[in-house]
């Protein structure tokens, strides 16, 4: 099975931004993350899917 899903540091990396970026910023530009598991251990992921669409999204003209 393919993987679904990428930590925010590989979200980072994809984006060429950094992991402050991805946790502040990102959601406010409509880039949702998956909270995975409760309190101070959750992890926040993001659809591969989601991300590509995403910076499809930001292309100039």
């Amino acid at each position: 099975m393919p993987t679904q899903f990428m930590n925010v540091k590989q979200t980072a990396q994809y984006l060429n931004m950094s992991i402050t970026w991805v946790y502040r910023d990102a959601p406010k530009l409509g880039l949702v993350p998956y909270k995975f598991g409760r309190g101070r251990s959750a992890k926040l992921q993001f659809k591969i899917s989601d991300v590509q669409a995403w910076a499809q999204q930001q292309k100039l003209g």
